[in-house]
């Protein structure tokens, strides 16, 4: 018999599949990560690889080339896998991130055939994430029918955003098709926002800025925990440089491209998403930590425009709330570049931003100086959580179908995989 009830936590990307599973401690409503890892490579050269709450690997397998194509394979590889690791563990849902959620999501959702075509839907938005988001929801409703899953969207938390903010000044018909600022990264806001809640009570109702630095990065205005402003738009593309992506331009540019290097849709494509931000503007890398130890101008060039960028869209979404009183840094950047943040924070010196440099390299919760006028943290996100509480949140308070009351996914009874 099962002693503990668990969450599946599945974010899906083109090439990889990454997992976790938080476990209910007993006697409170905390979740705990008992496991984590991922498949990466699927498509070419896949490997997998599992970590302990402590982040040791406990696992590592990897598979040739032609089994590497087989994603429903190396799911039920991972379900098997999962079963013999967690004997004790009964999965009672699955929770999966979704980029996109357009107009018709603003909260997580229980995966039914209707909500799988209606996110199908969405596709043309955001062609590079949403359908591998989808795909390991169908491969479990195949394989394992019985088990609820659960959608989870990074555009959520963004869905009451002001009509100013989430508008273009474009033609009212392309509007009503949906074309309209989204926002992403709402997971991580939302987690961040309430963390900082609980850590400090007196700011819960007060106004500040969230700084997502990763390889996708973006910043989002939140007062009071709800959404006021963000830098991404229609897309993911938007904002300020990524590893690989441009951040915003001028359209203009696109057109001059169009026009004169006769350039398509799909090399403009690759252009924006893979080959610009600090790649491009490198030529190095886009690992930031190679361009903050490289002693090539282009790589200081590179972190030093990222800077730029991020610091001034601080000013700009403090503009947008009508005044700021806390900053937070989170994600990998975000949370393990000093230098960054200390970067940003002395363009921000004009507003009152002084921060300590023991505790900024030490990357302590609270980084500011005593006499700052504005506090800065240093937060770490955790989007898989989130996934998790929003999860087991549907799953309570909606009526199971089926088996789905009392059975769910046992992982010691797990189905065992296909040859893979």
């Amino acid at each position: 018999m099962s002693r503990y009830e668990s969450c599946l936590v599945l974010n899906a990307g083109s090439s990889s599949l990454k997992f976790s599973v938080l476990r209910r401690v007993e006697a409170t409503d905390d979740l705990q990560q008992v496991l984590s890892g991922q498949i990466a490579g699927i498509g070419t050269d896949a490997t997998f690889e599992a970590k302990d709450a402590n982040r040791r690997v406990v696992a590592q397998r990897r598979w040739n080339a032609e089994d590497s194509q087989r994603r429903g394979a190396l799911l039920e590889y991972l379900l098997a896998w999962l079963g013999q690791a967690l004997p004790e563990d009964r999965i009672v849902a699955a929770g999966h991130r979704v980029v996109h959620g357009g107009r018709a999501f603003s909260r997580p959702v229980r995966v039914t055939p209707a909500v799988l075509s209606a996110l199908e839907a969405l596709v043309p938005l955001a062609p590079l994430h949403q359908p591998h988001n989808l795909a390991p929801m169908r491969a479990l409703a195949a394989s394992h029918p019985d088990l609820p899953q659960i959608a989870c969207f990074d555009t959520a938390f963004h869905a009451d955003l002001p009509w100013v903010a989430s508008s273009y000044a474009l033609p009212q018909e392309l509007a009503d098709e949906g074309v309209q600022r989204y926002g992403f990264h709402g997971l991580s806001y939302e987690y961040v926002s309430q963390h900082l809640a609980a850590l400090r009570p007196e700011l819960a109702n007060q106004r500040i800025v969230i700084c997502h630095l990763g390889n996708g990065s973006s910043l989002a205005a939140v007062h009071a925990g709800r959404g006021v402003d963000t830098t991404m738009g229609f897309t993911a593309l938007d904002g300020v440089p990524m590893g690989t992506r441009c951040g915003a331009i001028d359209p203009g540019v696109l057109l001059y491209l169009m026009r004169e290097k006769g350039m398509g849709a799909a090399e403009l494509e690759d252009l924006l998403y893979r080959r610009s931000g600090l790649l491009g503007v490198s030529g190095l890398s886009n690992d930031m930590r190679a361009l903050q130890e490289s002693s090539d101008p282009a790589a200081q060039r590179a972190v030093e425009l990222f800077c730029f960028r991020v610091a001034k869209e601080v000013a700009a979404l403090a503009g947008s709330m009508g005044g700021i009183d806390a900053l937070v840094f989170t994600a990998g950047i975000g949370e393990n570049s000093p230098g960054v943040r200390a970067a940003v924070c002395e363009r921000l010196r004009w507003m009152g931003v002084a921060i300590d440099d023991y505790a900024n390299s030490r990357r302590a919760l609270e980084i500011s100086a005593d006499d700052s006028i504005l506090p800065v943290f240093v937060l770490p996100t955790n989007e898989e959580k989130m996934i998790a509480l929003h999860t087991l949140a549907v799953l309570a308070a909606g009526a199971p179908h089926g088996r789905e009351a009392d059975e769910g996914l046992t992982c010691s009874t797990a189905r065992t995989p296909a040859t893979c």
